[in-house]
């Protein structure tokens, strides 16, 4: 609508709902522009302010906005966004939207996929991103403009890219900065629906990044673009245009890459392969740095380097609790090469490999070589540390367009995790054999099955495994039970009869329990894992798993935050997995107390009576 804040809206409506209609929307209004300043307030608040270098004044600089600190020296690579030309290729009007609605629909799949990914990698507020891109393709208005241009005679791609343009150029056009970063947005989202329309034209003609560091100047970056930086690569970016508060930025700070936005069209000039200075600090960009200049800010990184550094060493001390008692630390993460990343951050070992990361972003299927070599170099690059492995988990809020599953009413209570398993053996074998192929040659791995709901189920899973191992002469592992439903952790003492290890998914759990769909806005202050219902779930399978040697693990969203992790410990998870980036914090909090004082930290959170009372423990600490 274009409007600004401070701006006066008439909102009405006709009807026998009219007045609850109105409630309705007055609340939703209200809670968007809270959370959208919310968002910018916390973007802001994780960037960490430190001095910045003092280059000589006659120095020639850009000056733009801090967008991430930090500061580097290095080459220049200029990207320039090109323009694509979309042919205008006619086709039936029944061809072109069954063309737009399969696009749509493997979009939003993938955005769903890629925001779960940026969960576990950077955070819940960086994964809302690209849930809010799912959004913009549920804008009736954009769907019907685009209608209408095919309607007139022309084809999906080209009716698809220009309705993207025509509603982008309305919003660059306000002179709003918040609005003209949602442009960024829809283009961004809007070239995801065309390549899936016209793969073809994603083909870029832009030349290839250097294979050695370099700073990244752009005229803009989009959010997809910024999500996937090569980051053993990309040491620094600065963007002409954009603000320290849009998503680009955001995703920045969160990949500790230092940035400048709103350098200015003089950035564009500078040509390729110069030397830079960026200071993300001061937002400053310094052109023609002399041999003294470079050596004055390298000594000056090197000073941030070393800080950083001896910050970092406690990253790989055991969370050990003062009287001795240690939690394993492990990390959430996808694929072989994020373990390097996850090791440095402090993690023991991985004790959540999501494969379904192997299914997703893709328009086919893994072979079983494919997912054996990734398994077994998953295994490698851990270097005998401890692997789990969740066998594939789609259904729900990650869907996989090419595995043609039968779209249901309501798919977090439908065909999801093991269910899907025992009905697809053509998903199930494959994916055990190369696990069991991995562990013959000397993988060292467990496996755990995700959504389990009863004996049954396990029963059934843990035989199959049984048959395959048989059959390829392979080694045993570990199999063990994802709990992310009631009734598996009221079932907790009977699986744990049959199960070698539980993993309690706090995400799945809390949503199960609390019947909240964790992934809608509305309701995401609510759906707190820290309930004072869910964590006496959590203690119902720790109970469960005591007499049968079955430890118990935990990898959803509470065990990354350090107060969460605490109570968790003192409730009798010996295991947390995390996504890499929250394993310093949640080490450090575990070395503060002893497991006694653990205990009846966990012992007051069960005895509180609201989530809110359970957070507020921790200012009592």
């Amino acid at each position: 609508m274009g409007v600004r804040e401070g701006s006066s809206l008439i909102v009405s409506a006709e009807g026998a709902d009219a007045d609850k209609a109105l409630s309705v929307m007055h609340t939703l209004m209200q809670s968007l522009s809270a959370q959208e300043k919310a968002d910018a307030e916390l973007a802001l608040k994780r960037q960490k302010s430190s001095p910045s270098w003092q280059a000589r004044e006659d120095l020639a600089a850009i000056i733009g906005a801090s967008a991430a600190p930090g500061m580097v020296v290095g080459q220049v690579y200029r990207k320039i966004t090109h323009t694509l030309d979309v042919p205008d290729e006619t086709g039936s009007l029944s061809d072109n939207a069954s063309r737009l609605h399969k696009a749509l629909r493997e979009t939003k799949a993938q955005l769903q996929a890629l925001s779960q990914e940026t969960e576990q990698q950077l955070g819940k507020q960086e994964a809302k991103i690209f849930l809010a891109h799912i959004e913009l393709l549920n804008d009736t208005d954009l769907i019907t403009l685009v209608c209408q241009i095919m309607a007139d005679g022309h084809g999906v791609a080209w009716a698809w890219n220009t309705g993207i343009e025509r509603m982008a150029n309305r919003l660059s056009a306000l002179g709003n900065p918040v609005l003209a970063a949602r442009a960024t947005d829809l283009r961004d989202v809007g070239n995801r629906v065309l390549f899936h329309i016209a793969p073809e034209l994603s083909n870029t003609t832009e030349t290839a990044c250097p294979d050695h560091p370099y700073i990244l100047i752009s005229d803009d970056l989009t959010p997809s673009d910024t999500a996937a930086l090569d980051t053993t690569k990309v040491i620094g970016l600065a963007t002409s245009e954009g603000g320290p508060t849009s998503h680009t930025a955001i995703l920045a700070r969160t990949l500790g890459l230092p940035a400048l936005v709103g350098g200015g069209q003089g950035l564009l000039d500078i040509a390729n392969g110069s030397q830079l200075i960026l200071d993300g600090t001061a937002g400053r960009i310094y052109i023609d740095p002399n041999e003294d200049d470079i050596s004055s800010a390298q000594e000056w990184i090197t000073k941030l380097q070393a800080q950083q550094a001896k910050e970092a060493e406690s990253r790989q001390l055991p969370a050990k609790t003062t009287d001795g008692t240690q939690i394993l630390i492990g990390a959430n993460i996808n694929l072989p090469d994020q373990v390097a990343e996850a090791i440095s951050e402090g993690a023991e070992g991985v004790g959540l490999m999501r494969t379904e990361f192997l299914y997703l972003e893709r328009n086919d299927e893994p072979s079983e070589d494919e997912q054996y070599e990734t398994y077994l170099a998953m295994s490698k690059n851990l270097e005998g540390r401890d692997l789990i492995v969740r066998t594939l988990d789609i259904g729900g809020d990650k869907q996989a367009p090419q595995l043609a599953l039968p779209e249901e009413e309501n798919p977090f209570l439908g065909v999801r995790g093991s269910r899907l398993l025992l009905r697809r053996a053509d998903l199930l074998q494959p994916q055990l054999r190369a696990l069991y192929r991995a562990l013959k040659d000397g993988a060292k791995l467990s496996i755990m099955f995700p959504m389990v709901t009863s004996v049954g189920e396990f029963l059934k899973l843990r035989a199959i495994c049984e048959d395959v191992r048989e059959s390829m002469a392979a080694p045993s592992c570990p199999i063990g039970v994802m709990i992310e439903v009631p009734a598996a952790a009221l079932e907790a003492k009977v699986l744990a009869k049959h199960a070698d290890f539980f993993s309690i998914g706090t995400n799945d759990l809390t949503q199960y329990c609390l019947a909240m769909d964790r992934q809608n806005p509305t309701l995401a202050a609510e759906a707190d894992s820290l309930h004072p219902a869910v964590l006496k779930l959590i203690k119902l399978t720790v109970d469960g798993a005591k007499d049968h040697n079955c430890w118990v693990g935990a990898c959803g969203g509470i065990a990354g935050d350090p107060h969460g992790a605490a109570i968790l410990s003192g409730l009798g998870v010996t295991e947390l997995s995390m996504s890499p980036l929250d394993i310093p914090a949640v080490k450090a909090r575990l070395r503060q107390n002893s497991m006694d004082e653990l205990k009846a930290l966990a012992q007051k959170a069960l005895e509180a009576e609201t989530s809110e009372a359970v957070r507020q423990l921790k200012e009592a600490e």
